[in-house]
């Protein structure tokens, strides 16, 4: 099968997809995560275009893609606006995105399918009406869609939900159904749609994968093989902590891991920085480090001993679902960039096995035919 992937970053959904998909066309506007795709497919030169999604035409496109994946960046995301391209900032790509779809549409080459990941936010962004834009897009070109909220989570020892809006020509009703994946938030998101939009929803039928049985310590590298804080710098990381997170610490019994973020919040009107610990076996989501207090900490309570460190470009890799074979950039900030703005190859892959694989089969054999 084959696969266009806009805003591709680092090639993360082409790794979830796997070796049954090959790329036709890969398309990113920052150099560094260009960079880094290149690192890790030999072949991107002959498909991966380098620069800005609105300067590109159906023309750049080959043939016809099974599937279109479209990663669009997710700040200030909103559809409902119009389609200001680079003059409505970064989250307008999806039009750039999208008005290629259309173009495609028009010359009897548009993909079979399409998935728009996002953060969870598109599903309520501006009261629900961005959702409800996108879906009148989809519709409006005769797809069927509908939306999965999936945590990464459920596959790796990282916390990051994210929404996959799932586009084809047909909803089979054997694909169709149930889903751990409809949550509460994509219930009321479909509920918000316009009537045209609502006829085209499909609940896509989505089984939750077996039990994770990894946690955040199995990922991390050695106690030898990384660099500690100091002690002072450790204790003044604890003295943000507000009792309730203390008191985390305090009951740990035997050696435990966890996760730091260092966060803002608001105490008797006044802004303070807390830090906050879990230690559930997770990391929080992954962010891309704009600051030190972006970047994700790891404590280490043992026998009343507390360490703490920054987690390593390669464990954030590891919390993607990479391979410790995949090339990371050679500056931890440009690593942390790359993981951190990209998605869980393992949901990809899930994703891909249970639902698009068995939605474009049957299209491929009647073609083959």
């Amino acid at each position: 099968m084959t696969f266009y992937e806009f805003f591709a970053g680092g090639g993360m959904a082409a790794l979830g997809l796997g070796e049954a998909w090959t790329c036709a066309f890969a398309n990113d506007f920052d150099a560094r995560k260009a960079a880094t795709y290149r690192a890790n497919f030999p072949d991107a030169a002959n498909h991966l275009r380098e620069g800005d999604v609105w300067a590109l035409t159906a023309d750049d496109l080959p043939g016809r893609a099974d599937l279109a994946w479209a990663s669009s960046p997710c700040q200030d995301f909103s559809l409902a606006g119009g389609r200001a391209g680079l003059e409505g900032g970064r989250s307008s790509a999806f039009f750039g995105f999208w008005r290629l779809m259309e173009a495609l549409d028009d010359r009897g080459r548009a993909p079979r399918a399409i998935v728009i990941e996002n953060v969870s936010g598109l599903l309520t962004s501006n009261g629900g009406a961005d959702f409800a834009a996108l879906g009148a897009a989809l519709a409006g070109r005769g797809y069927r869609f509908g939306a999965l909220e999936i945590d990464a989570a459920a596959f790796l020892p990282q916390s990051r939900p994210r929404v996959f809006v799932v586009a084809a020509r047909d909803a089979p009703a054997a694909l169709t159904g149930d889903s751990p994946f409809h949550t509460r938030a994509v219930r009321a998101a479909h509920a918000r749609l316009p009537d045209a939009a609502a006829q085209a929803w499909a609940w896509w039928r989505l089984a939750a994968p077996p039990a994770r049985n990894t946690d955040l310590a199995a990922l991390l590298e050695p106690d030898d093989a990384v660099a500690w804080r100091s002690e002072a710098e450790t204790r003044r990381l604890v003295s943000l902590m507000g009792p309730l997170h203390r008191a985390r610490i305090d009951a740990v019994g035997g050696r435990t891991v966890g996760a730091v973020f260092r966060r803002t919040r608001v105490e008797d009107g006044r802004r303070v920085q807390r830090a906050e610990v879990r230690f559930d076996g997770l990391a929080g989501c992954l962010r891309t480090p704009r600051g030190g207090s972006s970047r994700q900490t790891i404590l280490v309570v043992e026998e009343g001993r507390v360490r703490s460190r920054l987690l390593t470009a390669r464990e954030a890799a590891r919390l993607m679902g990479l391979p410790d074979t995949y090339a990371l950039p050679a500056t931890t900030t440009t690593a942390l960039h790359v993981a951190g703005d990209g998605v869980a190859a393992p949901v990809v892959r899930w994703l891909a096995r249970e639902l698009l694989e068995p939605l474009l089969r049957p299209a491929r054999m009647l073609a083959a035919e």
